[in-house]
């Protein structure tokens, strides 16, 4: 996989369906992870834990797997009772295990038509523990995407890897399958086309800057301030967007907002967004599908020249 280098500065204006200036995503992470590793190492359950002492993998650890399970029991469910309530959908993105191991979270998704991503097949298990073994890794992206195929009744379009642990191969293997779009690449506010052996897909980049784990459990940000924050980045891309159109992902754990303190963030920002009249509520397909369509009238030839 490789991309050119090719500053905003140098692109002709990205000019949205409808004259819309921001391409609005708001994605939940439907992740599974196992309670338990067979290594002596420290393994965090199911991403970076709440307490510090994380347990090597072969003893549960319950503070910090149920911390994360309580967004899989309740949280989740609070989230699609605002989105509904609000009106608006989400892109998902799940592991292959949530299908066979919490069933009740990807049917929800699937009942209300919502977007539904592949991401990996258990989210303890990074892509990038086997870049020095393409086979392996191989095998796991191919698993993920038979059994994303055989439960949504469809291929699977796109991809998120786990931590956004992606390899050199991940995207050539999804463009090999016929996926359209790749979201591990997060260097930009437009999409732009990632050259694979297999032919281009389109990088739609997810955000590890504008997420809920970032900013309210890394940082400690309050309700209030990941409110404002979420606001203030879409305001600034909405601005710009009247030059050139913008997209804003924010990336979202049922675990984190989920919270019955914290999801009032989320129905005050959805608010102002839908306050604007130029925010396109659209799914990662249909942003694909448009660029794939429109990319030579932004980044002419954009394929020439390495990263």
């Amino acid at each position: 996989m490789d991309y050119p280098y090719i500053p905003i500065s140098e692109r002709q204006p990205l000019i949205w369906p409808n004259g819309a200036r921001v391409a609005l995503i708001l994605t939940f992470n439907l992740e599974t992870w196992d309670l338990t590793k067979d290594t002596d190492k420290p393994y965090y359950a199911g991403g970076p834990p709440i307490l510090p002492d994380v347990l090597p993998g072969r003893v549960p650890d319950f503070p910090n797997y149920t911390w994360r399970e309580y967004g899989q029991r309740v949280g989740i469910w609070r989230l699609y009772e605002l989105f509904d309530e609000l009106g608006v959908k989400a892109s998902c993105t799940t592991n292959a295990v949530t299908f066979e191991r919490r069933r009740p979270m990807v049917q929800a998704v699937l009942d209300r038509g919502w977007e539904l991503l592949a991401h990996n097949w258990e989210q303890g298990e990074l892509l990038s523990d086997y870049a020095g073994d393409p086979a392996k890794e191989r095998e796991i992206v191919l698993r993920t995407l038979a059994k994303y195929e055989s439960e949504v009744g469809r291929k699977a379009l796109g991809w998120l890897s786990s931590s956004l642990r992606g390899t050199l191969q991940t995207a050539d293997i999804l463009a090999e399958q016929g996926a359209l779009f790749y979201c591990d690449i997060m260097n930009d506010d437009q999409p732009y086309l990632l050259n694979t052996p297999s032919g281009p897909i389109v990088s739609i980049p997810y955000s590890n800057e504008i997420n809920d784990f970032t900013l309210l459990t890394r940082r400690n940000y309050t309700t209030d301030q990941f409110r404002d924050i979420l606001i203030e980045e879409l305001d600034v891309l909405y601005a710009e967007g009247a030059k050139t159109g913008r997209i804003m992902n924010v990336g979202l754990h049922p675990h984190v907002s989920g919270r019955a303190h914290r999801v009032r963030a989320l129905r005050e920002f959805i608010t102002h967004a839908k306050s604007l009249p130029g925010v396109w509520w659209a799914t990662r397909e249909e942003i694909a599908r448009w660029y794939l369509a429109n990319h030579d009238s932004h980044i002419p030839n954009q394929l020439g020249d390495r990263a």
